[in-house]
């Protein structure tokens, strides 16, 4: 297993061993001793979601409790995209996109403190499984619109299959303007 620190503060890129023959793959997906070990929680539940390609999940934030996510794609491949949404922090507003997939291994982890999304690339479904480190908590769940003209985040899919509770997010103006109170500081990683 590799980790490598990203750009944003607090996210890691974590590149795991995938040991593969002519029968197909193994990888250890989770290790609670080696994660505890990189500074990552423990796991409260494990999520599961399947979307057909084009289908834009997101950006989606819980403010108390904060979470935590540990995102890998089983099955195709997604274009995961995170914003740094803590006012404190010195990447605030910025955000980092990178291809996950079921067969190159890598896991990101998205500490408290983020916005979350993904959209579904190439022409067949995804599924995408997630490990998050808190209850979910429907009062202080939050979200940001997606096609937000000031992230300006470059989607790589055309005529995308967004919900309506998604489209119907606040921009990150409106975020700015108004900021939750995070139960989180700026990781020191």
């Amino acid at each position: 297993m590799k980790v490598e620190s990203l750009d944003l503060s607090g996210l890691l890129l974590i590149q795991l061993d995938v040991h593969t023959d002519a029968r197909g793959f193994f990888v250890e997906r989770y290790n609670q001793s080696r994660f505890a070990e990189l500074g990552l929680p423990s796991f409260f539940q494990d999520n599961h979601s399947r979307s057909v390609p084009r289908t834009i999940r997101g950006l989606h934030y819980q403010v108390r409790p904060a979470q935590g996510k540990l995102v890998g794609a089983i099955r195709g491949r997604i274009w995961d995209v995170v914003v740094d949404i803590r006012p404190q922090s010195p990447t605030y507003g910025q955000t980092l996109g990178l291809e996950l997939n079921d067969s190159n291994g890598h896991l990101l982890w998205v500490p408290p403190g983020f916005a979350h999304g993904f959209c579904v690339i190439g022409s067949e479904p995804a599924d995408v499984l997630y490990k998050v480190d808190s209850a979910y908590e429907p009062s202080s769940e939050g979200g940001i619109l997606w096609s937000d003209p000031e992230l300006a985040i470059p989607w790589p899919v055309s005529d995308a299959i967004v919900s309506t509770k998604d489209r119907l997010l606040p921009t990150f103006e409106h975020y700015r303007a108004a900021p939750p109170a995070w139960d989180v500081q700026a990781p020191s990683r």
